[in-house]
């Protein structure tokens, strides 16, 4: 079965297709690939890949391979462009400062590897990059304007990316695994890289996804679950598959990252030991990194989740994470490697009648006391909420609370929580508004900034998430979730992005500039989110979910469990008390404003009143209503809201693919089924339980 192409048809290079082309660059794996895409374009559309001859009407320039080249070989704009950045005082050395001071002096800071300049004059189109991974975003960058990109003049714009680490995790299984199958939380077929412990034939989906991410800016994978089991070996007698994927996610700027196992000395090493203070387990995973380096010597480095949801892990020794860490970075370090550890640590055996012990406190709890603690090339991975990657939690405090560490935002592409890729539930607006979110308050940066090392350590991180592809025919289950990992890449690389601007970028590319589409399009996907909360889980109480698959309502269904997932709702009110006053003093791990903010029942925001406080049922919210009408009113209105939303992609019927048409008309048929039983769940359960009616006299059931 040939690969979707996702937003990446040959009718979105059309515009690119039809010019005349010249690459500047040196001839490494990255150029290679760009020069592969021109090739391509413009043998489909009639356009000419020059060599050194012809007057060109798009340039596309790599700095050090400009610099060397003959002045007059080069048109006027990318000549200024390069004058500006090596001529008025600048440096061709990425990272070394310039003084050029002109209007158009864009580049005055010098280009970074990544970073590239666009500008068009005279009639030409130039791209101007510090290196091969900019000259491909470049690229990019030009296909998606597509024709407004080659007319007009375009002033220098400097694009870089705001975060040096864009990463997509894999939860895939090298074996498939008895409960979760081949990919841990997957929901569009099985794992595009193992099949039942090989790896998978298909090669040509794997170039066609590297392709894909390498549009987007990701620049880093990890390729297996963070639950290693039986992948630990990939780091050993296994290598050569991880080998085989690094060589084809390098064409696209991408490294790759190996998901390990901290008992990897014991079960691979044949060590009594994997306490990280142990000189022979030092010197194992210096030996362990220095085979991977030998084969791979760009590999990204090591991915770790510990002693959370019985994986093994530092605690085991009397150890703490920045020990355990540490003697992971100290293996990688020479080569250049990081380590990526994981913030996502936990009691998942906890007593639900236990009120004191608060989930959402953990992460806090364990790692802000080693803050400083980990070494330089210790990124720490924090859940972008302090549960699990729900509809709507509080942000993290630990994004705060680590000055002097590097933090990264781990965002879910797969839709676990969000509908299953099963539902229409576009999250480029949560992550918007979740990396907008500014822990110090106004005055203070955001989480984006705090992942790009703005914050008061200046430490970069990065923003990583958890890929929703398998080897499903449109990649992700569901045809539109594509735009969720569309919008992954393009938010990591600019969280100031307008989100639904990318949603519209998204729609042009995969379904060509048909304006009717494109409307259509945001009448279904946009706000779908804020839908999709409204049938399930209200008011940032979080979960209600069927246990196990995580799919569909259960209200109580984790209310009894180990796993700290509790709403405590009873016949007089719901929510849980995480004040300092009353409750487990979750509030208090953040800065003001937003400790005291969180603190009052007076501020609290209404969409984190359950998150915060347990309230009765009468309790009235800033809309003027109970928080039980709310309830009622809210599930009513979100599953009104999938019905319109159906309603628009029945008007785009024959305006888009007839495959993608009928997947998703099956699909918003199993959302308006699942929403509805969301609505008939939620408004019975907190009827019988607070007795209070409908005010407004709709159906609910008994």
């Amino acid at each position: 079965m040939s690969t979707h192409p996702a937003w990446l048809p040959d009718a979105a290079f059309a515009p690119l297709g039809t010019q005349r082309v010249r690459v500047v660059s040196d001839d490494d794996v990255v150029s290679r690939t760009v020069r592969a895409e021109v090739a391509r374009a413009v043998a489909t559309f009639g356009g000419t890949l020059l060599a050194d001859d012809g007057a060109p009407s798009f340039v596309l320039a790599e700095l050090a391979a400009a610099e060397r080249s003959a002045p007059e070989a080069l048109p006027d704009v990318v000549a200024g462009l390069l004058e500006d950045a090596v001529g008025g005082g600048g440096s061709a050395v990425p990272g070394e400062a310039a003084s050029s001071s002109g209007p158009d002096a864009v580049v005055d800071a010098g280009l970074e590897p990544e970073d590239f300049v666009l500008a068009r004059s005279g009639g030409v189109t130039a791209v101007l990059a510090g290196g091969p991974h900019g000259l491909l975003y470049g690229l990019h960058e030009v296909v998606r304007r597509g024709a407004s990109g080659f007319v007009g003049e375009i002033a220098p714009e400097r694009h870089s990316p705001a975060q040096s680490l864009r990463m997509l995790d894999h939860w895939d299984n090298l074996h498939a695994h008895p409960v979760m199958g081949q990919v841990e939380r997957g929901y569009a077929g099985g794992s595009i890289f193992w099949v039942d412990g090989e790896p998978n034939p298909d090669r040509e989906r794997i170039r066609a996804y590297a392709r894909l991410l390498g549009s987007i800016g990701v620049n880093a994978v990890a390729v297996n679950n963070v639950n290693v089991g039986s992948a630990a070996v990939l780091l050993t007698e296994r290598l050569g598959d991880v080998v085989d994927l690094a060589d084809i996610f390098r064409a696209h700027g991408i490294a790759t990252y190996l998901s390990v196992s901290f008992a990897s000395p014991v079960h691979l090493g044949g060590l009594d030991t994997a306490d990280p203070l142990d000189e022979r387990v030092a010197a194992w995973w210096a030996d362990a990194a220095s085979a991977v380096y030998e084969r791979i010597p760009d590999f990204g480095g090591f991915l770790v989740k510990a002693d959370s949801e019985g994986q093994p892990g530092p605690f085991t020794y009397g150890r703490d994470h920045a020990d355990g860490a540490n003697v992971l970075a100290r293996a990688l370090a020479p080569h250049g490697g990081t380590v990526i550890w994981r913030a996502f640590v936990y009691n998942h055996q906890q007593d639900w009648r236990d009120r004191s012990t608060d989930r959402a406190r953990a992460a806090f709890d364990h790692f802000t006391p080693l803050d400083g603690k980990f070494d330089d090339n210790v990124v720490v991975q924090v859940k972008h909420g302090p549960l699990d990657f729900q509809v709507r939690e509080a942000v993290s405090p630990v994004l705060a609370a680590m000055p002097r560490t590097r933090l990264a935002v781990e965002l879910q592409v797969t839709q676990e929580y969000t509908g299953q890729q099963k539902h229409v539930c576009y999250l480029g607006e949560q992550w918007s508004e979740l990396l907008g979110f500014r822990p110090w308050g106004e005055a203070g940066t955001d989480l984006a900034g705090i992942a790009a090392g703005h914050g008061p350590g200046g430490r970069r991180g990065g923003i990583a998430a958890v890929s929703n592809v398998g080897t499903d025919e449109f990649w992700t289950g569901h045809p539109l979730a594509q735009a969720n990992l569309y919008a992954f890449g393009r938010l990591a690389w600019d969280a100031s992005l307008d989100p639904l601007a990318i949603l519209d970028e998204w729609a042009t590319l995969t379904f060509g500039a048909d304006d009717d589409v494109r409307a259509g399009l945001r009448e279904v996907m946009a706000g779908s989110w804020l839908s999709y909360e409204k049938y399930t889980a209200p008011l940032g109480v979080c979960f209600m979910v069927t246990p196990g698959t995580h799919y569909g309502p259960s209200v109580d269904g984790y209310e009894y469990s180990p796993w700290g997932t509790y709403h405590f709702a009873d016949r007089e009110g719901i929510g849980v008390d995480r004040t300092v006053a009353t409750g487990t003093g979750f509030a208090g791990q953040y800065p003001e404003p937003w400790r005291s903010t969180y603190e009052s029942l007076e501020t609290c925001p209404d969409e984190l009143l359950l998150f915060f406080h347990h309230v009765p049922y009468t309790h009235v919210l800033r809309s003027g209503v109970t928080v039980v009408q709310h309830i009622y009113d809210t599930h009513f209105e979100g599953v009104e809201e999938v019905e319109a939303r159906a309603a628009a992609w029945e008007r785009l019927e024959g305006r888009v693919p007839a495959d993608v048409d009928a997947r998703v008309r099956a699909l918003l048929a199993e959302q308006l089924r699942s929403a509805r039983e969301w609505r008939d769940q939620v408004n019975t359960s907190f009827l019988r339980r607070s007795g209070i009616p409908d005010e407004r006299g709709r159906t609910i059931f008994p």
